[in-house]
């Protein structure tokens, strides 16, 4: 059985943690507000993304060793104090006086979600049957899909009416329901004396099928850093004053392409899925560069999310299918960190070109980083054989 209470329970846990990080996404304009550039924006915002890949390794195997569950529970209280820390900073001395307290609570709060990420995702693929785990990661990951356009929906509203004060309270009680809603869950794995212990993080790492995947996912990470980043700041250059329609089309239109194309990548393979998904992502950043207004703010995020959509659960099954699950846990650690070191790279190579070039140069950058994984991708040999589930053995 798929839709078991602890996938939902997990699944509900991943959706209030999901919102708590996207409404981040906002965090630019408190940047601004401080008089901070785009340079500024870069490297605080691309912190959160270091944290997360300099702890992947104790990370990953954390949630191995210690257990999926109680990881999470690390994490998500990581997550829950992180904004009360924001709400402690003073508004009115400008950004050089908190610079280095606002860098350091960036970095804590990127270790945290790097725990929740981690841990979530490994307990789904020890809990869901192996052979649905396309449709499983993909089902799962609509909770986070629905948080990335809830996050920034709420954030929008709840600066405006109450300020950066009310929205910092409003992302930690966000981390709070997370916590207790992943409480009465069951861990799904964890190792005993009579559990062997396996390979260490690094030479996991060093496996030619993982370095393939990692390759493909810091692409992927270097693209997307552009729309965590710095839709809100072009939106806001641009006097739009509705940049959450681009997150709300993001989410909405990748929910839709999970629910619709659930089982598709486990019917014909994640190969065939991965390519049109990188080029429709990409395709996604480039129509940013059309004049700019609300419907093409959008257009953009309807094309990257249904890319987004289908790529991330077929580039996480093609990391975790058939893999132990004494290993799971630094497979998808390695999986997600590479995600976050293009993250980290796009944060801040990007901040510097968009102080360079404008946000053009920033678009442009992030669509063609899709592209170039798209060509990585139809010419990388020697995949992992995958096992398909009617048992036949295939080149995926």
């Amino acid at each position: 059985m798929l839709y078991t209470r602890a996938f939902i329970g997990m699944a509900l846990a991943n959706l209030f943690t999901t919102t708590s990080f996207a409404a981040f996404f906002s965090l630019p304009l408190f940047i601004t507000a401080q008089g901070g550039t785009k340079t500024d924006i870069g490297v605080l915002m691309g912190a959160f993304a270091l944290a997360s890949v300099l702890g992947r390794p104790w990370i990953s195997e954390l949630v191995d060793r210690l257990g999926r569950k109680h990881s999470y529970t690390i994490g998500s209280a990581m997550m829950t104090l992180a904004p009360i820390g924001y709400l402690l900073l003073p508004e009115d001395l400008g950004l050089a006086p908190i610079y280095w307290p606002l860098l350091g609570l960036r970095l804590g709060h990127g270790v945290g979600l790097a725990i929740c990420f981690t841990a979530a995702f490994t307990y789904v693929a020890d809990i869901v049957p192996p052979h649905r785990i396309n449709e499983g990661i993909g089902i799962f990951g609509i909770s986070g899909l629905i948080g990335l356009g809830l996050g920034p929906a709420l954030a929008e509203p709840a600066i405006t009416q109450t300020g950066f004060a009310g929205f910092f309270v409003l992302t930690a009680l966000l981390s709070g329901a997370a916590f207790l809603c992943h409480l009465p869950l069951r861990e799904s794995f964890r190792m005993t004396a009579s559990t062997p212990h396996g390979p260490s993080f690094f030479q996991v790492f060093r496996r030619i099928d993982t370095l393939q995947v990692s390759l493909l996912a810091f692409l992927f990470g270097f693209g997307i850093s552009a729309s965590g980043n710095f839709i809100f700041a072009f939106a806001e250059a641009q006097r739009l004053q509705r940049a959450s329609l681009y997150y709300l089309a993001y989410s909405a239109a990748a929910v839709l392409s999970r629910v619709a194309g659930g089982r598709v990548a486990d019917r014909i393979g994640e190969r065939r899925v991965i390519a049109p998904a990188f080029l429709m992502t990409g395709l996604g950043f480039l129509s940013l560069l059309l004049p700019p207004s609300h419907g093409i703010l959008i257009l953009a995020g309807a094309l990257s999310g249904i890319g987004h959509g289908f790529l991330y659960p077929s580039l996480n099954t093609l990391a975790v299918r058939d893999q132990p699950a004494s290993e799971r846990g630094k497979i998808t650690g390695i999986f997600t960190g590479s995600i976050d070191v293009g993250i980290l790279l796009g944060s801040i190579l990007m901040g510097y070109l968009g102080d360079w070039a404008g946000f053009d140069a920033i678009f442009l950058a992030s669509g063609l980083s899709l592209l170039v994984a798209l060509v990585v991708f139809r010419n990388t040999r020697n995949w992992a054989v995958v096992i398909r589930p009617d048992g036949e053995a295939a080149a995926q």
